[in-house]
């Protein structure tokens, strides 16, 4: 059964619709999709609980890409399940605990849930946190020589957009992962096989790599998140593989090579 035909005449709402994941969430679920974000025609504003009525208003599942605050997102929830959603899709992320009180916010919605516990991003190299770094040819995190299972964003979505609109789903917590673990020095080499720019990886201590991050303007409770994920790679606890692609796409994911090839590095 294609994804289209399992929509049937449901709505779904997508958060952060403009982001990573849920632009491409938007694209795969076509006219079914609802993007809503501060910027789209649909606003949405997690700071402002004025939007999410008329957001939720006729729909009747939930891409949730989360706040920063948990309260905020417990407060929707029930918002949405008023509203007639029957069905929540997280973005989480891998190494939750399982008291994380975004997850406990869809668990005790009282509508069918899924969990989506991804690896960090391959897209990160030239949309996000990294691109910039690497475009001026030098990127510093301490990752040490740790290798990680970074996932194409192309892939969450697909996995998104199954559990959004098919049945099977519902309870399901599905741990995410590329193919392969690569150390940052490696995914490197093969940015630079492709466009021909040095870039030169640096390891850092954690704490400088913090401060640069609260230089940036990071908060703090994000820039000590970000430091401890990068911190688990350089120890080697994020090198294992996770089948949640598999499990529900019966494929492999997609390599980094595969990434490369529809980057704007290409």
């Amino acid at each position: 059964m294609s994804t289209l035909s399992a929509i049937k005449s449901s709505t779904v709402l997508v958060l952060g619709a403009t982001g990573k994941t849920g632009r491409r969430v938007t694209e795969l679920l076509g006219p079914a999709a609802r993007p809503a974000s501060r910027s789209s025609a649909t606003k949405f504003d997690w700071s402002l609980p004025g939007t999410w009525e008329p957001a939720v208003a006729g729909t009747t599942a939930v891409y949730v890409v989360p706040p920063e605050n948990p309260a905020a997102l417990a407060d929707f929830v029930p918002v949405a399940v008023k509203a007639g959603v029957n069905r929540f899709v997280l973005l989480s992320m891998r190494g939750a605990p399982d008291d994380d009180p975004f997850e406990a916010a869809i668990k005790n919605s009282g509508a069918d849930w899924t969990i989506l516990r991804p690896t960090w991003f391959m897209q990160n190299f030239d949309e996000d946190m990294f691109a910039e770094p690497v475009r001026h040819g030098e990127l510093a995190v301490p990752a040490g020589q740790g290798v990680h299972p970074f996932i194409d964003v192309r892939d969450i979505a697909e996995v998104a957009v199954a559990a959004l609109t098919r049945p099977g789903h519902a309870g399901e917590t599905y741990d995410l992962s590329g193919p392969e673990s690569l150390s940052f020095a490696g995914m490197l080499a093969r940015i630079v096989a492709v466009t021909g720019s040095p870039v030169l990886y640096t390891d850092v201590a954690p704490d400088d790599f913090a401060a640069s991050l609260r230089g940036l303007g990071y908060p703090d409770e994000i820039a000590e998140l970000v430091t401890m994920l990068l911190v688990r790679i350089r120890t080697g606890a994020e090198a294992h593989l996770s089948d949640g692609v598999q499990r529900v796409l019966g494929r492999e994911p997609r390599t980094f090579a595969d990434y490369l090839g529809s980057s704007s590095f290409a």
